[in-house]
């Protein structure tokens, strides 16, 4: 059954859904011990017929698009075009037209199009007024992407116009669920006129500008390709000034986490509870605007592409959609939507976040029970070959034993899969709670 979508509601309809996730799966690298660092909550260190010892690891959810886990609200409220029916015609040609009407299915451009699965030979996008709705006031318009808790990006956002690129627009963000906005990039077809900046690439920035907000003109500038309808945020080649030399295939630097660790600007520079995409000035074609013509004059996007993760303080390997927003599925005896406290019981030392550090295991720092020694190390692992309680639980540090007998993975005293201790790459499905919960475990 396919969900009805809410007024202002991106939700990815399930067979959608199931192809994405099944999609993650395609891409790992097939086999759980070449899984992305910091996949796994906790390892099987020691396993008897009567008892299992595991030890704890950082861990965090892998990357999915999140664009279409997000709630869309576009402003002002009558921007999107169809209401009333007009006219919206080609840049390159204005006699080329197309009726836009928010009454009919086929000729209406809502938000949620902007996130929806593309169909081979058939684009669908949302669509703006012309400009012949608001001139001479500029046309202007805000796309927000609202999570409703905090998600960190991971790779590139990628949007791709159906119209031309705009001749300018920003890219913001909010940690504060939109109360306030900070800039993560400008464009513009002329950066020092439009925002008063020097024109810069990601590529361009050093380590120690990693964070600094720039303007670029790649997109939007009068040598920008008219071909490509695509806009970026680069991230990745931010990332990259934290990588350290590049390595063999197959082999993973531990320098990203630990300057990542040592130094969490970038991590709080891509992390966010909104995204906007401000548009500030429509694409004209040239230096003048055809007043007869205005018709022309618009903006429409096919699809947003926002790479990231749940926030989840690296206590959970896993983030769940449910009832419409997104949650962690927190490890460690933490608790929470992004398991920022520990468990009832398990409070004898102050919560902590897990750290990156000592790669690639990182710290776990997990809660300890309430009689436990508060100064017991992380690091260490303990097991024991038997326990005068069946079915018990020992948890010290980063290290748990269980007993089998009696916990009913598998049933009585039979052998844990490790798919019941964490989620295995070839089970990554569309997997479904008892509660319709949908699980959220893409591959980085």
């Amino acid at each position: 059954m396919v969900p009805t979508v809410p007024t202002g509601l991106a939700w990815p309809d399930e067979p959608l859904r199931r192809v994405l996730l099944l999609l993650g799966a395609a891409l790992s690298l097939g086999s759980a011990s070449q899984l992305p660092p910091y996949s796994r909550c906790k390892v099987t260190v020691h396993s008897s017929d009567d008892v299992a010892a595991w030890e704890y690891h950082s861990c965090q959810p892998q990357t999915t698009d999140l664009a279409r886990y997000a709630r869309i609200h576009v402003d002002p409220m009558d921007i999107t075009c169809g209401k009333p029916p007009e006219n919206i015609c080609a840049l390159e040609n204005p006699y080329l037209c197309a009726e836009c009407d928010v009454s009919m299915l086929g000729l209406s451009h809502p938000p949620h199009l902007m996130v929806d699965a593309e169909v081979p030979d058939t684009s669908t996008f949302w669509q703006s007024a012309s400009w012949h709705r608001t001139h001479p006031e500029p046309l202007r318009a805000n796309i927000t992407f609202s999570w409703g808790r905090e998600v960190e990006l991971t790779h590139d956002v990628v949007i791709t116009f159906q119209s031309r690129r705009p001749a300018a627009l920003v890219l913001e963000r909010s940690r504060d669920h939109g109360r306030s906005w900070r800039p993560l990039q400008f464009y513009a077809d002329d950066c020092l006129e439009e925002f008063g900046m020097e024109q810069r690439r990601a590529l361009d920035l050093l380590s120690e500008d990693v964070t600094k907000v720039i303007c670029t003109e790649e997109y939007s500038g009068s040598f920008a390709s008219k071909g490509i309808r695509t806009v970026r945020m680069e991230i990745q080649n931010r990332t990259a000034l934290l990588a350290g030399p590049r390595l063999p295939p197959g082999r993973v630097s531990a320098s990203p986490y630990g300057r990542m660790t040592a130094n969490p600007a970038l991590r709080d520079f891509l992390t966010l509870t909104d995204l906007r995409l401000s548009l500030l000035r429509p694409a004209t074609g040239g230096t003048f605007i055809d007043k007869e013509n205005l018709q022309k004059y618009h903006y429409a996007i096919s699809d947003v592409l926002v790479p990231g993760r749940c926030q989840c303080n690296l206590h959970a390997s896993e983030c769940v959609f449910n009832a419409g927003r997104l949650a962690c599925v927190c490890q460690h005896r933490t608790a929470g939507p992004d398991c920022s406290k520990c468990q009832r019981g398990f409070r004898s030392r102050r919560w902590r976040q897990g750290s990156y550090l000592p790669y690639p295991m990182g710290s776990a720092n997990v809660c300890l029970p309430n009689n436990a020694p508060a100064a017991f190390p992380n690091h260490e692992r303990i097991w024991s070959s038997s326990s005068p309680l069946e079915g018990s639980q020992r948890r010290l540090g980063d290290a748990e034993v269980t007993h089998r007998q009696g916990l009913g993975h598998g049933g009585g005293g039979g052998a844990i899969s490790h798919a019941a201790l964490w989620p295995s790459v070839s089970s990554v499905e569309n997997k479904e709670h008892s509660s319709g919960t949908q699980v959220l475990n893409f591959i980085f």
